[in-house]
């Protein structure tokens, strides 16, 4: 189950739930709920999601929201909740890589490299916003190191998140997004026309750690494990994620 930032504020003045709830950056939504039904049908418990921007999920669990394990698009967003205490650091992983990658609707001309996107048929770059959405703080990391950065600024048009720079794309109201290769897989009309590989390509890192408030902490960690073990790691390679942390 999805939730919004609404339905987790309601929650957090309401009675406890049952189950494990799972704050996740939104690029994370297919395969984590693929893993959450096999984790199910395996009788080890329910899992509940809360999908959003990895910033404003910190937030929240800064703020008290009730929540189990946080997993973040990128550290800097786990460091705000780790400075604030909010996080058990003793559990933090990193758990998964990712890739750069720039979307376009099918029709949209081929693009070589980055710097095709100073075209001028590509008017509007849907971005997730740089000073705060991890998938916008690594694309200007990527433009700073490719010297693209300064050209380009005039057609960045800043979201909330890398799912709603996809969707700019898929609804027209952008020429092109730079979102993460795993939403290039999940979208059904946008496709990733470049992925940023080589040496100016940003190291993209998913930490994951159990939140210091959570009442469940042996179930956080029972799937946290199972995130970490062969079943998952097979559903992340399959939507282009890259394991990285070995079950201990």
């Amino acid at each position: 189950m999805r939730w919004c930032a609404c339905l987790l504020a309601a929650a957090i003045s309401g009675p406890p739930q049952d189950g494990l709830t799972v704050s996740a950056a939104i690029s994370l939504t297919e395969s984590l709920e693929e893993a959450a039904r096999a984790y199910e049908a395996a009788a080890h418990g329910r899992v509940r999601f809360n999908f959003g921007g990895s910033n404003t999920l910190a937030r929240q669990i800064v703020n008290g929201a009730p929540v189990d394990l946080f997993i973040s698009a990128d550290a800097l967003q786990m460091d705000v909740a780790a400075r604030a205490g909010a996080i058990d650091a003793r559990t933090r992983v990193d758990l998964l890589g990712n890739r750069l990658a720039v979307l376009m609707r099918p029709e949209g001309a081929p693009v070589e490299d980055a710097r095709a996107l100073l075209r001028p048929g590509i008017r509007r770059i849907a971005v997730g916003d740089p000073a705060a959405v991890p998938a916008g703080a690594y694309a200007r990391r990527y433009l700073e190191a490719a010297g693209l950065w300064d050209a380009l600024q005039p057609k960045l048009v800043p979201v909330a998140n890398v799912r709603a720079a996809v969707a700019a794309v898929e609804n027209g109201s952008a020429d092109a997004a730079i979102a993460y290769e795993t939403d290039a897989a999940v979208s059904k009309r946008s496709a990733a026309v470049l992925v940023i590989s080589g040496a100016d390509a940003p190291p993209i890192v998913y930490p994951a750690a159990i939140v210091s408030a959570t009442r469940n902490r042996a179930a956080a960690g029972r799937f946290l494990a199972f995130l970490r073990g062969p079943e998952a790691t097979a559903i992340f390679s399959r939507h282009k994620f890259t394991p990285l942390a070995s079950r201990r």
